[in-house]
């Protein structure tokens, strides 16, 4: 049933295809497993018990509108928005686009969410069997973006198992901007100060230097983040097939997995802060690769507009397969055990 709705939507435009598969999704007509777990797959991110260390990206559910049914089709943890302080519409449609050949997608959304105080609202009366936290960004009139970020962190403080401060989106002028160390600095010791108990994560870019990675290792530690999302999409094109190869915007998928992982394992060399790997995870021997390599979760969504929903209880189930066959009693045993294999 699932293969046969997923020929459907991907005969519709893409935007129009994601929100017929929410309104499914918010009306019970999917699969819900529950949290897929085991005694290898439990595992503690930043202080937070998780079933499974298999998440879900931001962006999938921008306005926090489906946390219990997503809670229920077998992931680990959720993270929704981005939220900014204000709606806003976000960028002119055509803005998202399938790359059926390279199993990947572009998107220019621009942060269209329908604001802080609503998702927050949203939040607030949540129902989740597994943890849910939310990406902040930043609104694209801004004149104050560290001060948006600081706004979005104090109406969800009290919603939420964890925040991530998004500067890495490439959809956003001069966003990115905000990776550089002394404007990272600044932002994060602004959200840190009204963060509350809630742990902050921060999610970066693939395309920094080497360089500019050990910047944001040394600006996270300092600043108390706990834990580092590498990472967000890319803006290059390097390989690519299919038709829509040449659109603006951030690109994810499979096309990501390298540059993204070797990041990572990057990181990993460079902190003790806990990591969780994005990018192109579509399998269970992709998010295998991942933790191996140095992140204690993953997460990820582009393969799920391929693959449909029931792909996160193969992933898991997959995970928890691979874990028995090389001996790791726990996630957290495997976390680095080949690093060396992507520096």
């Amino acid at each position: 049933m699932e293969r046969l709705g997923l020929a459907a939507l991907h005969r519709l435009d893409p935007e129009r295809a994601h929100r017929l598969a929410m309104r499914a999704l918010r009306s019970g007509m999917t699969a819900r497993p529950g949290p897929v777990t085991s005694p290898r797959l439990k595992t503690t991110l930043a202080g937070i018990d998780l079933p499974n260390p298999v998440g879900l990206a931001a962006g999938f559910d921008k306005n926090a509108r489906a946390t219990w049914p997503l809670s229920q089709a077998g992931f680990g943890f959720i993270e929704v928005g981005a939220a900014t302080p204000l709606p806003q519409p976000g960028n002119p449609r055509p803005r998202l686009f399938r790359l059926k050949e390279d199993a990947a997608a572009i998107n220019r959304f621009g942060f269209n969410n329908d604001g802080a105080r609503l998702i927050c609202d949203r939040l607030a009366r949540r129902r989740s069997a597994v943890p849910v936290g939310l990406n902040l960004g930043a609104n694209k009139a801004s004149i104050d973006r560290s001060a948006d970020f600081t706004g979005v962190m104090v109406a969800a403080r009290d919603h939420v198992d964890f925040a991530t401060v998004n500067v890495s989106s490439p959809n956003t002028e001069k966003l990115r901007d905000l990776q550089g160390k002394a404007a990272l600095a600044g932002l994060l010791a602004g959200v840190m100060q009204v963060r509350g108990a809630t742990p902050v994560f921060l999610k970066i870019a693939p395309d920094l230097t080497e360089a500019e990675i050990a910047d944001v290792a040394e600006v996270a530690q300092s600043a108390g983040v706990a834990a580092i999302i590498a990472t967000n999409t890319t803006l290059d094109r390097t390989g690519l097939r299919s038709a829509h190869s040449g659109q603006a915007g951030g690109l994810s998928g499979q096309p990501l997995f390298d540059r993204s992982t070797r990041v990572l394992a990057r990181l990993s060399t460079l902190t003790d802060i806990p990591l969780i790997g994005v990018g192109g995870v579509g399998s269970a021997e992709q998010a295998y690769a991942k933790i191996c390599a140095g992140a204690s979760a993953v997460q990820l969504y582009t393969a799920l507009v391929f693959h449909g929903l029931g792909l996160m209880t193969e992933i898991a189930r997959g995970l928890d397969a691979l874990l028995e066959r090389d001996g790791f009693g726990t996630v957290a045993e495997a976390v680095g055990s080949r690093r060396e294999d992507w520096l």
